[in-house]
Order: structure tokens, then C-alpha cells, then sequence
């Protein structure tokens, strides 16, 4: 029980800070819409994915840093876990000055000879590609700090720092009306600085508080060598996230241009926003899934794994229902005028979403296993197929949204590989885990959707009323289908019984 009203308590610090952030940065992003225009808000998107491109060898060691961390704190060894923590901070320096190097000169080639971006800002897309260099060799050498914070549950820090980041970005969008040199630059620069000094905190934070995040000299060759091998195991994978993201920006924007890569931002923008909902959740949960593995508590892990599994996706429906009903007006009024391919771009990306929610928890068994190589290896080729798809799709004409329609497909398909590849480490019913998972999350998605999108969508004019009403409507309906449709008796007998007990202390 404690754990899962640690579980609720995170969660709420969680989503407190979400609602702030979730609310300035959308206004946010139409402020910098409008002041640097659709080019240059492409050209900032874009360009900084180069250098992302190259970070999946950083994603890898991160999931392996987060692992070993969460892993040994289940255990309470803390001398193997500062151990861990100085091997993961010494490998995440070396590989982010290898990122800077490929940056420098394989990005600064593909920058150059492939990019599509107007001659007369190509100087201020190099600028902001040096300052997106910079920034990201300091978030590289973050990991491990937040792996710490992570681990140890405490997402007051994250609210706290959140809340001042989002206003902080307030701040610059009013200070880049008034750059003194050219806006686009101005702005990265700001970005830059109010990044390196929040990362500067979070490391005084653990330093102050976690004696685990002390920094010393560790030359446990072993020990080097296992977090390496984890992270090799798991970089395939980083490696097809890379291609369903930045490479299929790289390729919309060598086939159509900067204006179609700012419908992509928009689009994702958006995505970040909803996601979320779910990310927030398992941010809570994923600790308590890997500690119930270390602590071999198996029954327990599976539980949480099948729950989380429904619940994020419930979360994250209950906001993408009315998202993707009124798409037009909600861009509308976000933004007044957006570029053409985001309406389109927004829905599939969703769609996507949706799908990839559903397996996150699953995912997090490999890692509390350490089993990812097998993982990774069939599942991350199924999603690398993503790119040569969409490659073909537009060498044969089609339009930017097949690139979507690529990844939506690769995902699904990657769904049936990592269950049946989890089945040879745990001994589960792969038809009672579709039952219970899929086949509840498409029942609730075909039934919450019925009412929103005949009553309103077929009756009603589009509008600021009807905007409303399927927004309420929509919550109403996924709340209740969710509820009844959604989960077991036992389960939902007990939710009842907590809100009641919540009611009535307050009542009291």
C-alpha cells in the first residue's frame, strides 16, 4: 500500500507541474511562431536534430545508467551505487565529447550538402546548430544526476525546477521581440543559458542531498564493462527511436522544405504536451516496477505492468479524444494561422502515441531484467524499417503524411514482436495480455469515441461552444467507459473505495 500512495503522491507533484508547463508552453510556442516565423521555427526544430541523431549512443548508456541505479537503490547498496553512479558520469563525458566530434564534422557534412534551408538564413541555422552542440554536450552529462532523482522518487524537484523553467521561457519569448542581434540566434542563445543553469542546479541538488551522487574515481573495470555491454545491448534501439523521430524529420525536410518541418514541430509540440499525461504516470511507476523485480517480487511487477499499461493509455485518450475531434479549432485558436500538413500531422501523431503508451511499462521488464539485447535487436529492427519505408513512400510521390502512416505501421507490428519476445523470459498468456491490454484499450477507444464524435461532430458547428462541449463530452465518456469497460471488477471496487474514503476524510 505505501507503495502505491507513493506512486499517487509522485504522480500528483507530477502532473501539477505538467498542467503549468503544459499551458505556458503551447502559449509559448505561438509567441515564437509568430516572431520568428513558419522558416525559422522549422530551421530550429530541424537543425537542432542533427545533433540528436547522434545522441542514441547517449540514450543507450542512459536506460543502462537509470537501470543500475534504480536497481542497486532496490537492493540498498549504496557503496555499488556510487560506484555505478561515477563509472555512468565518466562514460556519458567521453561519449558526449564523441558527439561533439561526429557533430563537427559527419553533422556539419550533412548540414551543408543535404539540408533544405533558404540561402539567406543558412549563417543563422549554422549559429544555432553550434549553440545546439553546446547545449546538448551539457545535457549528455546530465543522465546520471536525473537517473538519481528518479530513483530515489523525488518529483518535488521536478515541479519546482519545471515551474521555473516554463516561466523562464516565458521570460525570453518577450525578450527576443528585443534581440540586438539577429532573433533566431537570440533565441537559441537564451535557450542555451536557461538549460546549462538548470542542469547546474539538479547537480548541486543531488551533490547536497545523495551521498551516492558524490563524485570520485572508480576503476572497477567490470563494472565499465557491464554498463557498456547493457548499453550496447540496448542501442539498437536508440537507434530506431532516432530514425521514427529525427530521421524522418531529416527526410521531410530534404524532400519539402523548413515550412513542412514546422508542421512537423507543431505537430509534436503538441504530442510532448499530451504525452504527458501517461509519462508523468510511468515516471512514477517505473521505479516501483524494477524494485519489485529486484525484490523478486514477481506477482507484484506483473501487475503493475498490466495496470500502468491500461491506465496510461486511458490517460492519454482521455486528452487525444477531443485533440483529434477538433484539430482545426484548437490549432486555430493556438495558433491563428499554422502550416499547411499540421491538422493531418497532429492526428497521425497521435495515433502513434497512442500505440507506443500501451508498451512503455512492458519495455520497462527488459531493463529491470537486463534481457534487452534480444528485445532490442527484434524489435528495434522491426522499428528501424520505419525509414526506408517512408524513404520509398517518397520517392514514389507521396505526400509528407506517408512518412506518419511509415511509423504508425512499424509500431504495430513492433507490438506483436515484444510481446511474444517477452514470453521467452516470463511465463504469462500472451492472449490473456492482449485480452487484458489491447483488447481493453481498443474496447474503450471504440466506445468512449461513439458519442463525442456523433452528437457533436454531426450536429454542431464548429466553434468555441462545440469545442467545449467535446471536451467535457469527451471526458465524460472515457472517464466512464474506462471505469466500467476498462477494468476488472476487483479493480475498479477498489478505486471506488478510495475515492469514497477521500470524500468522506473530507466531508469529516
Amino acid at each position: 500500500m505505501s507503495n502505491n500512495k507513493r506512486i499517487a503522491k509522485n504522480t500528483l507533484f507530477l502532473y501539477f507541474r505538467m498542467f503549468l508547463i503544459m499551458g505556458v508552453s503551447l502559449y509559448i510556442s505561438r509567441v515564437v511562431l509568430e516572431t520568428l516565423g513558419v522558416d525559422d521555427f522549422g530551421i530550429y526544430n530541424v537543425v537542432g536534430g542533427i545533433v540528436t541523431m547522434f545522441s542514441f549512443i547517449n540514450s543507450s548508456l542512459g536506460s543502462a545508467t537509470s537501470r543500475y541505479i534504480t536497481f542497486e537503490l532496490g537492493k540498498k547498496d549504496y557503496s555499488k551505487l556510487n560506484q555505478i553512479f561515477n563509472v555512468a558520469f565518466v562514460v556519458h563525458v567521453f561519449i558526449a565529447v564523441v558527439i561533439v566530434i561526429l557533430a563537427e564534422t559527419v553533422g556539419l557534412w550533412f548540414f551543408y550538402e543535404k539540408m533544405v534551408i533558404p540561402d539567406d538564413r543558412l549563417s543563422a541555422a549554422f549559429w544555432v546548430y553550434q549553440i545546439s552542440i553546446l547545449t546538448s554536450f551539457f545535457s549528455m552529462t546530465q543522465v546520471p544526476y536525473n537517473a538519481v532523482i528518479i530513483a530515489r522518487e523525488n518529483m518535488k524537484v521536478y515541479a519546482y525546477v519545471g515551474i521555473f523553467e516554463v516561466l523562464a521561457k516565458l521570460l525570453i519569448v518577450y525578450m527576443i521581440k528585443f534581440s540586438p542581434i539577429d532573433a533566431l540566434i537570440y533565441y537559441a542563445m537564451l535557450l542555451c543559458v536557461l538549460q546549462i543553469s538548470i542542469l547546474l542546479y539538479y547537480r548541486y541538488f543531488c551533490s547536497s542531498r545523495y551521498q551516492e551522487s558524490h563524485l570520485k574515481i572508480c576503476k572497477d573495470k567490470t563494472l565499465y564493462k557491464s554498463i557498456f555491454t547493457y548499453a550496447a545491448s540496448d542501442m539498437i534501439g536508440s537507434v530506431s527511436v532516432m530514425a521514427q523521430g529525427q530521421g524522418l524529420n531529416m527526410l521531410l525536410n530534404v524532400y519539402f522544405g523548413t515550412a513542412v518541418n514546422a508542421a512537423r514541430a507543431i505537430a509534436y509540440q503538441v504530442q510532448g504536451a499530451v504525452t504527458q499525461f501517461s509519462n508523468n504516470f510511468m515516471t512514477a511507476v517505473r521505479p516501483q516496477i524494477i524494485k519489485s523485480y529486484a525484490q523478486g517480487d514477481m506477482d507484484d511487477m506483473w501487475r503493475l505492468v498490466v495496470q500502468s499499461s491500461c491506465f496510461s493509455f486511458y490517460l492519454m485518450f482521455l486528452i487525444c479524444l477531443p485533440i483529434m475531434l477538433e484539430t482545426d479549432t484548437i490549432l486555430s485558436l493556438w495558433l491563428g494561422e499554422y502550416p499547411e500538413h499540421s491538422v493531418s500531422f497532429l492526428k497521425l501523431v497521435l495515433v502513434l502515441c497512442l500505440i507506443q503508451t500501451v508498451k512503455t511499462p512492458r519495455v520497462t521488464i527488459f531493463h529491470a531484467m537486463a534481457k534487452v539485447f534480444w528485445s532490442n535487436i527484434t524489435v528495434g529492427i522491426v522499428l528501424c524499417m520505419v525509414f526506408p519505408l517512408a524513404y520509398l513512400f517518397l520517392r514514389l510521390g507521396y505526400s509528407p503524411e506517408s512518412v506518419f502512416w511509415a511509423a504508425n505501421i512499424t509500431m504495430v507490428l513492433s507490438e506483436f514482436v515484444s510481446v511474444f519476445v517477452l514470453r521467452h523470459f516470463i511465463d504469462f498468456s500472451i492472449c490473456n495480455y492482449f485480452l487484458q491490454v489491447h483488447g481493453r484499450c481498443i474496447l474503450v477507444t471504440i466506445v468512449a469515441s461513439i458519442v463525442p464524435y456523433f452528437v457533436f461532430d454531426k450536429f454542431m458547428e464548429p466553434g468555441l461552444i462545440r469545442l467545449a462541449m467535446t471536451c467535457m463530452i469527451s471526458f465524460v465518456s472515457v472517464g466512464l467507459v474506462s471505469l466500467f469497460l476498462g477494468m476488472d471488477a476487483q479493480l475498479r471496487h477498489k478505486l471506488m473505495e478510495m475515492v469514497y474514503s477521500k470524500i468522506g476524510t473530507k466531508h469529516d
